[in-house]
């Protein structure tokens, strides 16, 4: 397997969501195979979404087995070491996050490579981004963290955003990443401490006559 910069980021996008899945199945005391299924589609859901949408099959997951070995390593180390991972009271919003940044920066720079359209990059940057935890937030039976009023999927596209842009510019690589990286996971922090989210809208509801 080739260590780029990107490969690195991949995979630790890859821990950093499959630690994010395990403790989300811990904390719904699901057994050790559904914590091991939870980790596994939250680290794997975005990128096979990506992998499929621009016809890269069979998915990198698939032809690249050190991906499988990778989740099922990290998953037995975040059940042995729960308590002390759990100890930072949020830890698996902090390992969202970074999956969140990480994996945004992989699904942009992956349709850049496949010539795609800058604003397809920027969705397909935002939907590997954030699938993985729609899947694990359904599967633990919560309304996914993308649909709720936390600013979730609009950190990972104002990143996707930043990182076509710079690439536009030719700026350093390492750089682009450094910087979409920082740009999602800050806002993420900032709209948490702060308490910001995206308006809502609830319909009225009838009162039933006396």
């Amino acid at each position: 397997m080739e260590f780029s910069l990107f490969n690195i980021l991949d995979l630790l996008g890859t821990m950093a969501f499959a630690i994010s899945g395990a403790l989300a199945a811990m904390s719904r005391k699901l057994d050790l195979f559904g914590i091991f299924i939870i980790a596994f589609v939250t680290s794997i859901g975005g990128g096979t979404l990506r992998d499929v949408l621009i016809g890269n099959t069979p998915v990198n997951w698939m032809e690249n087995t050190n991906y499988v070995y990778l989740i099922g390593v990290v998953t037995i180390l975040t059940i042995i070491f729960r308590n002390k991972i759990n100890y930072l009271k949020t830890s698996l919003f902090l390992f969202d996050t970074i999956g969140l940044g990480i994996f945004t920066i992989t699904g942009v720079e992956t349709g850049i490579q496949n010539d795609l359209d800058p604003i397809i990059s920027i969705a397909l940057g935002a939907m590997t981004g954030t699938f993985g935890g729609v899947i694990r937030d359904i599967l633990c039976n919560e309304i996914p963290v993308l649909f709720r009023k936390e600013i979730y999927a609009t950190a990972s596209l104002t990143g996707a955003l930043i990182f076509v842009l710079l690439d536009e510019l030719q700026v350093n690589t390492d750089i682009t990443y450094l910087v979409t990286a920082l740009t999602v996971i800050s806002i993420r922090l900032l709209v948490v401490k702060y308490k910001i989210s995206l308006p809502f809208f609830t319909l009225d509801q009838k009162k039933s006559p006396n």
